[in-house]
This record gives C-alpha cells, structure tokens and sequence, in this order.
C-alpha cells in the first residue's frame, strides 16, 4: 500500500486525476470504477480541464459506479446517476453506452445485482477503482458487518452514513435508507486502487485502513491485502498515520 500525502484538498484531486490521465494514456479503452460524493468532486473538475485543454480523450473508456441510491429516481439531483452527469460525463467525449451505474429503481434488484457483476466481467474487469471511505470505514456502501459481500448487492444503510449523507437532501428524513452497492469482493478484483480522503473527520478511518485488523467491521481493512493501492490523503485525513509510512 502506498500513501500519498497531500498539502490540502486541491492538491490531492491534482494529483489523482493525474494517476488517471497516466492510465488512460496509457490504456485508452481503460475500464474505470467511479466513486460519488463530495471527495472526487475535485478530481473529476481536473479530469473536465484536462479534457477541454486537449490532454486527455475518453472515447474508448468504459465507466463502472460504485453504487446507487434504492429507489431514487435517476431524475433526482441526489441520485448518483445525476451526480456523475453534472461532474464528469456531460464535460467530456465519453461513449453513452459505456457508461454503468447500478439501476436503484430496478423491479428485480438480485437480476440487476447479477447483470452489473456480468458487465464488469463482460469489459474485461476493472483496471483502476477509486474509492473514498466513510467515517466508519465504508468503502462503496459496503458498511460494517460480519462478512465481506463478495458481489454487487443491496444494502442497508446504517445510521452514520445516513447522517453523514443527510447534508445532500433537505433533511434527513429524505435520505434513501438502502442503495446497490459493489460488494467488497468487486471492489478488490479491480487491478488498481486509488482511495481519496481529505479532512480530519477520516483521519481514523485511514488509521483503521492502514493499520487495523483486517475485519468486515472495517470494510476497507481488506484493502491491506491487494496487491497495487494507494492512497491520497490531506494531511489532515493523515494526521493519525507514521510519517514513515507515507511518501510526500
């Protein structure tokens, strides 16, 4: 696992964007898995620049979302499907029929569960996941619990990441109690892991990540044992980890 330490937020989305443009110009029909909320709002703001100076092209990426809201029309400016759309894939030439993202309003979600799983292994599997986490480690929406999910499934969410997310709706009560998810084992098949975290408010759910027991109760525990991570932090998300163990 390696550590990248940055001086703040905008450096940090900087330089994963960076790691990106690296991939697709290395591999322009690369299949990226694409995380949602707040922490890679600044990468894919660099990745939109990149593309409009010239330096990028992503006619030939095929796109997978971590995850989706159960039951949250695609239409609502919550649902990740919107998201995606405002901040990254209505900014760049990326193919429509290459982009994935869970179906939540799907009539038969363990079908869907089961065709998003194929998809992936139908592209050839993931070449580079970003990921952030969630105060109690959650990666995806893979919460704590007593098993790693090994696939795409439907989850509960718990009351911390409803809380945590309830500063995007008008109130709480608004929040989607579930969302499709890719499970642990999804997540851990792609090739390469980038995970951003900016903020003290993570800084012991790196801690957990980098150091704990690898546990389902700290979901991105397992992320010790793949072969290729690394992560981009703020100092502040960092503030708990060795110096030693990160490079600047």
């Amino acid at each position: 696992m390696r550590i990248l330490v940055c001086k703040d937020y905008e450096s940090m989305s900087k330089k994963a964007a960076q790691i990106i443009l690296s991939q697709v110009t290395l591999k322009p029909n690369s299949v990226l898995g694409l995380a949602t909320g707040s922490t890679p709002i600044g990468m894919y703001k660099n990745l939109v620049d990149m593309y409009k100076n010239g330096v990028v092209d992503f006619s030939d990426i095929i796109t997978f979302n971590l995850d989706e809201y159960y039951k949250l029309p695609i239409t609502n400016d919550q649902s990740y499907h919107y998201f995606m759309q405002e901040n990254l894939f209505n900014h760049i030439n990326i193919n429509p029929a290459n982009i994935h993202i869970p179906n939540g309003m799907a009539d038969n979600i363990e079908k869907e569960c089961e065709e998003y799983e194929n998809s992936i292994k139908d592209a050839g599997g993931i070449d580079i996941q970003i990921l952030g986490i969630g105060r109690n480690a959650h990666i995806g929406f893979n919460e704590p619990t007593t098993s790693f999910e090994k696939g795409t499934h439907l989850v509960d969410l718990t009351p911390s990441t409803i809380e945590a997310n309830a500063r995007f709706f008008k109130s709480e009560d608004e929040v989607p109690k579930k969302a499709i998810t890719m499970g642990t084992g999804s997540i851990f098949k792609a090739r390469k892991i980038v995970m951003l975290a900016c903020g003290e408010d993570k800084a012991d759910a790196i801690y957990n990540t980098v150091y704990g027991k690898i546990t389902p109760k700290i979901p991105a525990s397992i992320l010790q044992l793949h072969d290729d991570v690394v992560l981009i932090l703020d100092e502040a998300a960092a503030s708990k980890l060795s110096p030693s163990d990160y490079l600047n």
